[in-house]
């Protein structure tokens, strides 16, 4: 694998976020996989493509893409080393002829030129720190007229898991926090569709979409587990050490992740259903095609 150029996600996702999330994938794609059925079909994958699935993780977008493309090839790309022996051995048994995976960094990963009929992403794809090279990379991997399809996170203020941390924030005596950056390397980054359109077309990619999408996702079984959850989080985990930092609990215990995880429960509890914690996350679905 090249040097990553992208070190502070590279070192997030190959720390203590990349084991968090590899070691709990089924409950991330319990949050994440109402956005399967839309990612797909904007995709429209057939039977014969070759795909590239970029910020794979643990592979259940990899595996679902090749469930469509059964006689083509799948090529899941990720920076987490934690995510993609996880997704290796989630894949063990399967046709590995057509599934494969790589650790890189999508901004300078050696990709074949022309070698992709389709790219996806499920929210794989908001970390760059070079979003324009990142994606003029990809467009090259790209056939002339393949498809790219993506999601990404769109406002903040339409995800109510964000509100959810919000009002925990809220709560704690924590410092004052500016609002949720919607630049540079993070979730938000590509919340603003003007901002999409700019890297996009940088990246000389053509017929550019973007559309409103949402799915309520299953965060646990009830609040308590849902938080319990979420406190292996870097946000969670943020708060946490922060809390600690600025008010340390005067004789010991609770500590500020103890704290963090009992506000969690209490904004998490309106959200409770007989089948689980469903929140709703608001998204863009995003379509171009390499001229």
């Amino acid at each position: 694998m090249r040097t990553p150029v992208n070190t502070a996600q590279n070192q997030a996702w190959n720390g203590d976020e990349g084991r968090h999330w590899s070691d709990h994938h089924d409950r991330w794609d319990a949050v994440n996989e109402g956005f399967d059925p839309l990612l797909l079909a904007a995709a429209a994958i057939t039977p014969d493509d070759r795909v590239l699935d970029i910020g794979c993780g643990a592979g259940h977008t990899t595996r679902r893409a090749a469930e469509a493309a059964t006689r083509g090839s799948v090529l899941g790309l990720d920076l987490s080393a934690p995510m993609l022996e996880r997704a290796r051995a989630l894949t063990a048994g399967q046709d590995t002829a057509r599934i494969a995976f790589e650790q890189g960094d999508a901004q300078i990963h050696p990709l074949p030129t022309a070698a992709f009929d389709v790219a996806i992403s499920r929210f794989g794809i908001m970390f760059f720190e070079d979003p324009v090279a990142a994606f003029t990379n990809i467009a090259r991997a790209l056939r002339p007229g393949g498809r790219l399809a993506f999601v990404c996170m769109a406002d903040p203020a339409r995800t109510e898991w964000v509100r959810v941390f919000e009002r925990v924030r809220a709560e704690l005596p924590l410092p004052p926090q500016a609002a949720a950056p919607l630049t540079g390397p993070g979730m938000f980054s590509l919340a603003d569709p003007a901002e999409i359109h700019r890297v996009l077309d940088a990246a000389a990619l053509t017929d550019i979409r973007t559309e409103p999408a949402e799915a309520h996702g299953h965060f646990g079984r009830d609040a308590a587990d849902a938080a319990g959850h979420l406190l292996g989080s870097g946000p969670a985990r943020h708060l946490a050490e922060l809390l600690d930092r600025t008010h340390p609990a005067p004789t010991g215990p609770p500590t500020g992740t103890d704290r963090v995880r009992a506000a969690l429960t209490t904004a998490l509890a309106p959200h409770a259903r007989p089948d689980g914690v469903r929140l709703r996350t608001a998204a863009w679905l995003v379509t171009a095609t390499r001229a």
